[in-house]
């Protein structure tokens, strides 16, 4: 994972197949760089939407685009941890497909 060369894909334009899913993810998921890696997948594949930490612990993301991308990019993710020198991980809590957001055009860190 590259967390200084900013990667970015456009924003592929929405179709029939395209979803958007609001996720809370708990375990180590902050102070690991979480959001960051969140953020560098999602602009890769062209995805939009946000990720922030919550009070609780837990980090909240939506997710917009292709379903096919939507799929890689919980992928990826699961994959750029399996990698890393300690060992930590995370959990799905809650996955819900919500309605999309037309002219959304990044993928951001919220705070």
């Amino acid at each position: 994972m590259r967390f200084f060369k900013r990667e970015r894909r456009t924003a592929k334009p929405l179709s029939d197949t395209s979803k958007r899913l609001a996720v809370r993810f708990t375990g180590t998921v902050q102070g690991v760089g979480f959001r960051w890696t969140c953020r560098e997948i999602a602009n890769g594949r062209g995805l939009t939407g946000w990720v922030r930490n919550e009070l609780d612990g837990s980090v909240s993301l939506e997710i917009q685009g292709e379903a096919e991308d939507v799929a890689v990019f919980f992928t990826e993710l699961a994959k750029s941890y399996e990698s890393r020198r300690f060992s930590f991980g995370f959990t799905i809590d809650r996955k819900d497909e919500i309605p999309l957001i037309p002219g959304e055009a990044d993928f951001a860190v919220v705070f």
